[in-house]
């Protein structure tokens, strides 16, 4: 992945700061927000971000909020995306290789730091390994 965005809930600011400015150096990022701590809705904000892994403006996202299943179920509502919530660096290279997941989600009030950056560097670092898992992921967008 060359490009990708960033987007999180009052709940995930922190974290996503964090993340925004460790992977600044390695990697282009669009922050679709939030800008501050104040407390919005994550469906509107995941919603947009997600628009623009579909558009193809990114070639990923990392979505927060304060567990991450908010955002997780909200990504998912969208045809064409496969985001995952993942809680170490197992299911985030996984979520990788045998599900093609094209967002990342991240709980900002469940996940240190440290540990989040790991995930995320296993999740940008894996490929997809297609085979027999194309077939799978391409029935998911099949179903109604």
């Amino acid at each position: 992945m060359k490009k990708i965005g960033i987007a999180s809930d009052h709940g995930g600011f922190e974290l996503k700061e964090y993340l925004r400015k460790e992977l600044a150096d390695s990697i282009e990022i669009l922050d679709f927000g939030t800008k501050d701590e104040s407390s919005v809705d994550y469906p509107l904000i995941i919603a947009e971000a997600c628009t623009k892994v579909l558009s193809k403006e990114v070639d990923g996202l990392i979505a927060l909020c304060g567990t991450g299943i908010g955002a997780s179920i909200a990504a998912n509502r969208h045809k064409g995306i496969r985001a995952a919530l993942c809680h170490d660096e197992f299911t985030a290279e996984m979520s990788r290789r045998h599900n093609n997941a094209n967002v990342l989600v991240l709980g900002g009030r469940i996940l240190g730091k440290d540990l989040a950056a790991r995930i995320v560097q296993k999740w940008l670092n894996t490929s997809f390994e297609a085979g027999r898992h194309e077939r799978r992921v391409g029935q998911l967008d099949t179903i109604v």
